[in-house]
């Protein structure tokens, strides 16, 4: 797939990414990430490894759409955030039912 990156255009593919990221690990998530294989990666730490340009050069939307037209899930920091918080087996659970999750006393 083309895309433009940083005014620069690519050419990725979803397996590209994956072997691009191998062996490559996450850094902390404060924002906007993306799941790839079974990490989740800032985007920023995304676009500097399959563009190989510099962080600044680019922003973490351009990459967002990217790897959403190649198929990877991206979330934003609110749900990165919200995914970090521990759940006991009882909030986890109401959590997979879709029902509210029930506060501990």
């Amino acid at each position: 797939m083309r895309c433009v990156i940083a005014r620069f255009p690519f050419d990725l593919s979803k397996s590209g990414v994956l072997a691009s990221m191998k062996g490559v690990k996450p850094e902390p998530i404060t924002g906007e990430s993306v799941l790839i294989g079974r990490r989740h990666y800032p985007v920023k730490q995304v676009g500097e490894v399959i563009t190989r340009q510099d962080r600044r050069d680019f922003t973490g939307g351009e990459v967002t759409r990217a790897m959403i037209r190649l198929g990877f899930t991206c979330q934003d920091g609110r749900t990165a955030i919200q995914a970090t918080t521990v759940l006991t087996p009882l909030q986890n659970a109401s959590a997979l039912l879709g029902s509210p999750v029930p506060q501990g006393h």
